[in-house]
């Protein structure tokens, strides 16, 4: 009898155990959803996006930065207009409440957290980086972006339009390269002290590292880092930290992009990084809303590139910190009734159908 009672507890304990492990692994495992781009149509597009991503049980949405189009009316808002009979705006006039229309129209479609990168549309004039970072310091100054910010550095009470966070054994991290001259000293330093403690911390066990314009030498290197000297030294600097990460601490490493208005895998399969490191896992999907781009002329080498489509990556993490991606399509189905509403037939069928760049 004690034998027994004593096999009992034994049992009683390890099925306590083995819930307790399985119970941590499931609660490092989660989905995010990533895209950028979501100026021109946008306010359309872009709530279908959040009520995908919610459907798909995402924990946040990353915006990869373009956030409406500045140098030019957006469609999206010269339909809706039309449609409510209103006058057309001054372009000052559209200028100054473009970006509280992202606010209300598309970030407002959201019920999970969204992460917001900064984009080179968001530095066009009469618009800056320092204007940016006061209209959306309630994103930048995020309580988990600030918890991590002063968890690396208690001092650093700074706004920056970089930044990093960690999610289960996932670092995620944010550059801003939306002007020529990044990144910058400072930025690249910051970089590659995150890159660094990453490589060192045995919690991590993946880096997902996500910019507006691609790193350098990739198959869509013609719109990229690649384009400027400064941000073409500095963005190969950071491959390579990237590719040494993976190297030296088996992580995971994957890189996500915007800026070119389509949708590519495997962009580091160029014979460049074949003969100069290695290819990383990355993923251009600029597929937020704005006017489409004809594929590159490498795009066939990628392990697949989709043109005049909307739509955004989710990102399905496992307890290990391997992350498989899919590539969810957005289409007129998807545009809510509300929304779809707003617009008249011709608009709105424009804005998910057509769109192409001029």
């Amino acid at each position: 009898m004690v034998a027994m009672n004593a096999c009992r507890i034994f049992l009683i304990l390890l099925c306590a155990f083995c819930g307790a492990v399985v119970s941590r692994a499931k609660a490092q495992e989660f989905k995010f959803a990533v895209s950028g781009d979501s100026r021109n149509c946008g306010d359309v597009i872009m709530p279908a996006i959040a009520a995908g991503a919610a459907r798909d049980g995402a924990a946040f949405y990353w915006h990869l930065g373009d956030l409406r189009a500045i140098y030019d009316f957006d469609q999206d808002i010269l339909d809706r207009r039309k449609k409510a009979g209103q006058p057309l705006p001054a372009i000052a006039d559209y200028e100054r409440m473009a970006w509280d229309d992202f606010i209300q129209n598309q970030l407002g479609a959201f019920t999970i957290p969204v992460f917001l990168g900064i984009g080179n549309h968001e530095v066009y004039p009469p618009k800056d980086r320092s204007q940016f970072t006061l209209q959306f310091a309630d994103w930048l100054d995020s309580p988990v972006l600030r918890a991590q910010r002063l968890a690396d550095d208690p001092k650093d009470h700074r706004l920056k339009t970089y930044f990093h966070w960690r999610q289960g054994p996932v670092d995620f991290i944010y550059l801003d390269n939306a002007t020529p001259d990044q990144l910058d000293a400072e930025q690249l330093h910051w970089a590659e002290q995150v890159i660094a403690r990453d490589g060192n911390d045995p919690a991590v066990k993946s880096v997902v590292i996500g910019m507006h314009e691609a790193l350098p030498d990739s198959l869509a290197s013609g719109h990229s880092m690649s384009d400027f000297p400064i941000a073409e030294k500095t963005g190969r600097t950071i491959y390579q930290d990237l590719l040494k990460l993976r190297t030296s601490s088996r992580k995971n490493v994957y890189v996500l992009a915007s800026h070119s208005h389509f949708y590519m895998q495997g962009i580091f399969a160029s014979e460049y990084l074949k003969q100069h490191g290695g290819v990383l896992p990355g993923w251009i999907v600029g597929t937020a809303g704005a006017v489409r781009y004809p594929l590159p002329p490498l795009a066939s080498q990628a392990e697949a590139a989709l043109t005049n489509v909307y739509g955004y990556l989710l990102g399905t993490v496992a307890a290990d910190g391997s992350i498989k991606f899919e590539f969810r399509r957005i289409g007129e189905q998807d545009i809510p009734p509300s929304v779809a509403a707003q617009y008249t037939p011709e608009g709105l069928h424009y804005c998910v159908a057509e769109n192409p760049a001029h």
